[in-house]
């Protein structure tokens, strides 16, 4: 088992930049070894939200994460971001970068719906699947009223004025119905080691009604079902946002499904 120390984080690899089918998409590669990570984003969260994770990740593997349109260097989206839409361009970014499978997919918060239409289109490209506080198909509701707080909620996350991340959330969350129809039209999820990383935190009242929590929470181990190699794991100090609030937890169980997958 491997362990992880606290030391100097926050160092992401250069950011690049490529002209696609649906326009320009930064993203970023780094590290090598074995396995190879793809990391999903949440709505609205550019790849700065996987700075705590940085250097170390690169250790368990050759790391993929892109900024979705309307993010930073990444142009305004020019077509409906369904979960058919975002993966093809993701599968754009990866035969450009020569990737080859079988990929780990590192998923968080609204990324989670798009990691899980993945694994279900392409299971044979999939050996392992890490959700970070990931939404559950179930949680489409949820999402569309609380948007007003998810956007204040990261706004103070990423230190940003909203201008940078509001054109993406917007878009992703308005297809979140099309992109739950289409998790639902496609094959079963494959059966491999997932594990699922829950906030232990309760959200404030304001947040989040304690009905709407609850829900949640029981469509969190819904999403461990998914698999019968699937476990749960509790981060007790963590809200929405483990990979940031406890980045040495998150990196134990990846190197714990990277060395099983």
């Amino acid at each position: 088992m491997q362990h992880f120390v606290a030391e100097r984080s926050g160092v992401l690899p250069p950011i690049r930049a490529l002209q696609t089918r649906s326009g320009r998409v930064g993203f970023m590669l780094s590290g090598s070894g074995p396995s190879t990570i793809l990391l999903f984003s949440g709505a609205g969260m550019s790849l700065q939200g996987w700075e705590p994770l940085y250097p170390q990740i690169e250790r368990l593997g050759t790391v993929f994460g892109w900024n979705r349109p309307g993010m930073q260097g990444s142009d305004p989206p020019r077509e409906r971001q369904t979960g058919a839409v975002v993966l093809a361009q993701l599968r754009e970014l990866v035969g450009y970068t020569g990737l080859e499978p079988p990929f780990v997919l590192v998923a968080h918060s609204l990324g989670g719906l798009y990691a899980n239409l993945f694994a279900r289109q392409y299971p044979d490209e999939v050996a392992g699947v890490l959700f970070l506080e990931a939404t559950h198909p179930a949680d489409h509701e949820v999402l569309k009223k609380h948007e007003t707080h998810l956007t204040r909620a990261l706004g103070k996350v990423l230190a940003l004025p909203q201008v940078f991340f509001r054109p993406n959330l917007q878009s992703e969350l308005a297809c979140v119905e099309d992109t739950v129809r289409e998790i639902e039209a496609a094959g079963p999820f494959p059966q491999v080691p997932l594990r699922v990383v829950t906030g232990g935190l309760t959200p404030r009242g304001w947040v989040m009604s304690p009905a709407a929590v609850a829900a949640r929470r029981a469509n969190q181990q819904e999403l461990v079902r998914l698999s019968p190699l699937g476990e749960q794991v509790l981060a007790q100090k963590s809200g929405h946002f483990p990979q940031m609030t406890q980045p040495e937890l998150v990196l134990r169980v990846l190197a714990e499904l990277v060395a099983i997958s």
